[in-house]
Order: C-alpha cells, then sequence, then structure tokens
C-alpha cells in the first residue's frame, strides 16, 4: 500500500496563485520540515514518500516544481526522473541525496534533473536553489522586493536597504532578515528561525538567533525588530 499524500497549503497572505511542489522524500522528518518551511515562503506543497507515488503525481503535470531524493522505496530518485523526462515533463527537479561525488551528481543530472543538492544541507540554500530554477523557467515571482517602512528587501538580488542607503549583510543574517519580513507583522518563533535558517542537524545553542537579531538591530535600527516576549520576535514598520 502506498503512502498517504500529505497536503500543505500556503500560509495567511500568500499569493493568490502560489508555485506548487511535490516533495518525494522517504526520510518523514526532513519532509515535513521542508514542506513546513516551503509553506512558509508562500509555496503550495505536496508530499509523498515513495518513488512509485511521485512518479505518478509528477507525472499528473500540475507541479512547478518537484524535489526528488534519489533513495526511494518503490522506485530510486534516478528512474522517476528518467521517467518524467521520456514522458515530456520539462517540470524543473532539484535533485537531493545523501551520496556525494562526481559521479553521483553527473548521473543525476543525465537523467535530466535541473540541480542537485546532497545532505546535509542548509535550508538557506535549498530556498536559493529553487528560487534559482523558477528564476531560470521566467516563473519567479511578480515582486521579488518586500518593503517594510523604509526598509526594503530584495530576496532575489539579495540585497537590503535603508531608505536610500544599502545595508551590508552576511548570508545568515540576511536569512534572518527574510524569514521576518516574509511575515512582516506577525510573530516568529525562535524556533522557526533556527529551523528555516540552519542546518537542519543543528544541535547547538538556540540563543544563535538572538546574536543575529541584536546584530540586524545594530545595523538596521533597533526599533525595527521587536522582541515579544516568550514568543519570538516581529518585524515593525518604522
Amino acid at each position: 500500500m502506498l503512502p498517504p499524500v500529505s497536503h500543505h497549503h500556503p500560509a495567511r497572505g500568500a499569493a493568490r496563485r502560489p508555485f506548487r511542489f511535490l516533495i518525494v522524500e522517504d526520510e518523514k522528518r526532513l519532509a515535513v520540515s521542508l514542506a513546513k518551511g516551503l509553506t512558509a515562503e508562500g509555496y503550495a506543497v505536496d508530499v509523498v514518500h515513495d518513488g512509485l507515488e511521485g512518479l505518478h503525481r509528477a507525472g499528473e503535470g500540475t507541479y512547478d516544481l518537484v524535489i526528488l531524493d534519489i533513495m526511494l522505496p518503490g522506485m530510486n530518485g534516478y528512474h522517476v526522473c528518467s521517467a518524467l523526462r521520456a514522458a515530456g515533463h520539462d517540470v524543473p527537479i532539484l535533485m537531493l541525496t545523501a551520496k556525494d561525488g562526481e559521479y553521483d551528481e553527473a548521473e543525476g543530472l543525465d537523467t535530466g534533473a535541473d540541480d542537485y543538492l546532497t545532505k546535509p544541507f542548509s535550508y538557506v540554500v535549498l530556498v536559493a536553489r529553487v528560487k534559482a530554477l523558477l528564476r531560470r523557467r521566467g516563473q519567479a515571482e511578480a515582486s521579488p522586493v518586500r518593503v517594510v517602512g523604509d526598509l526594503k528587501v530584495d530576496t532575489a538580488a539579495r540585497r537590503v536597504f535603508r531608505g536610500e542607503d544599502e545595508v551590508t549583510l552576511t548570508a545568515k543574517e540576511f536569512a534572518v532578515l527574510e524569514q521576518l519580513v516574509l511575515r512582516a507583522g506577525e510573530v516568529v518563533s525562535k524556533a522557526d528561525i533556527l529551523e528555516h535558517v540552519w542546518d537542519f542537524a543543528y544541535d547547538g545553542d538556540p540563543n544563535i538567533v538572538e546574536v543575529y537579531v541584536s546584530t540586524l538591530r545594530r545595523k538596521l535600527g533597533a526599533a525595527l525588530i521587536r522582541t515579544v516576549r516568550g514568543a519570538g520576535y516581529r518585524l515593525e514598520a518604522r
């Protein structure tokens, strides 16, 4: 019996017609974490845990992108990808695998995958790859620029402006800010930021989030990010 499909719906305030992704991943904890994170980004996400079911779902042609693990029950990711391409489906495919090495990457790309990501990986890197694949097909969001008061964040170019002045941020600083900007006006928990910005296997001090928030306040203004005691942080227009 094939595993059930988990349906995840876009977060409140997402676009009316969000891009829809299919995640084919048998590591359920990873699959759920990816789905949760991408849903928070405003995408609609379906999850299956079996290669044959993944092939069936992807073959329906309703997805804008497929995130496909290689080591799957039923049918491995190489065969799923090959079958989709042989059937004429040109949906972008991002392959995930615990393997590494040039041979494995070449095999994945030779079967028709558009990109390749080796586990463990940072969520920030995965989102960057996803957005790059969408842009490559001319399917990027209408406006990657988020504006909150006099703060302007270009999530595609990864540039930040406060008024007319550009503010230089490190990759991690930008990733933390992006999580707050995408949910401006809402409370974002420390756990959410950890899950989306740091590696899934991160087991260090959760107070690392406070360090980055403190740095962002110093660079962007202390009043921009409000601490909601016991809940998290909220980005507010100033």
